[in-house]
């Protein structure tokens, strides 16, 4: 009879995490005791297995409430804020998002729809990570004054007499609107897939306005809401002297491309081929400037 000891093997096993593209390696440790008999025809395996399996642990993020934010803050009245560009219709009013937690909880609304049809474990970390760093894009976006001006719309539910609503309540959605310039040597935008080292934005061409991140809170929909958001966007890039007007869409996107194209947007068929391999549309409109 032969014995043969074996102690603390290790073993490498491997996991996928779905947000990152590597694979993370695991050790198990075990051990076993073989007896084998060799004078008996058959042989005879006897195994002691013992295996140390690490405990999954939930992803690492960041607090999704940046510092100084008041979510228990209430909605100012419109002659509070009195701002001149606004459309009211039905129960609502579209305007410019004017405090930070307006513009966290429209951060807030496009984590939402875009993990509204994603079943993936640990889905809340997710979205409050990516509504973390949405806050600070658009912070960042409506700051800079590098040759566009980029505004934060949102749609707030009207104040009712005598009720006040805090603004994580008020807020039902949200849209950019971007005024840019054109690079030199772009016929639309995003033409020049590389652009040269030193490619700068062409001042003395004309303006153009960009849409969006629309999205509307999924109990609000159905309402004409993202209708008439659009409508305010294009209305307020004719104020600022825009001829034209894009939007770039997902092609499998069908409701988003019948609500554009009912406004008047058309598809630029120039941008189709290079855009193919981003699954997306480029529609664009002529709007009549306002002097």
């Amino acid at each position: 009879m032969t014995t043969i000891s074996v102690q603390r093997c290790e073993f490498l096993s491997f996991s996928n995490n779905s947000l990152r593209n590597y694979r993370k390696f695991h050790r198990i440790a075990a051990s076993w005791t073989m007896t084998m008999d060799s004078k008996s025809f058959y042989s005879r395996k006897k195994e002691e297995l013992s295996i140390q399996l690490p405990t999954p642990s939930l992803p690492q993020t960041e607090s999704s409430i940046p510092h100084g934010l008041r979510f228990g803050r209430l909605q100012p009245s419109d002659e509070e804020l009195n701002l001149p560009n606004k459309l009211e219709f039905g129960r609502f009013v579209a305007r410019q998002a004017v405090l930070d937690e307006e513009m966290w909880t429209a951060a807030w609304l496009r984590a939402e729809c875009h993990y509204e049809h994603r079943a993936e474990r640990y889905v809340d970390n997710y979205k409050r990570k990516f509504a973390d760093q949405e806050y600070h894009s658009i912070k960042r976006r409506n700051a800079s004054q590098l040759g566009q001006k980029c505004t934060c719309i949102v749609t707030v539910r009207k104040e009712v007499k005598n009720v006040k609503c805090n603004v994580i309540k008020s807020v039902v959605a949200t849209v950019d609107l971007s005024i840019r310039f054109l690079l030199h040597g772009e016929t639309f935008p995003g033409e020049r897939r590389k652009a040269p080292i030193f490619c700068c934005i062409n001042k003395e061409g004309q303006r153009y306005g960009h849409i969006a991140n629309l999205c509307v809170a999924k109990w609000a929909r159905r309402r004409g809401i993202a209708v008439n958001m659009l409508y305010f966007a294009i209305e307020s890039a004719k104020l600022d002297g825009v001829e034209q007007v894009y939007v770039h869409v997902h092609r499998k996107n069908k409701p988003a491309l019948e609500l554009y194209e009912r406004r008047g947007l058309e598809i630029v068929e120039m941008a189709t081929s290079q855009l193919s391999e981003d699954q997306t549309y480029l529609l664009c409109l002529q709007v009549v400037k306002i002097h």
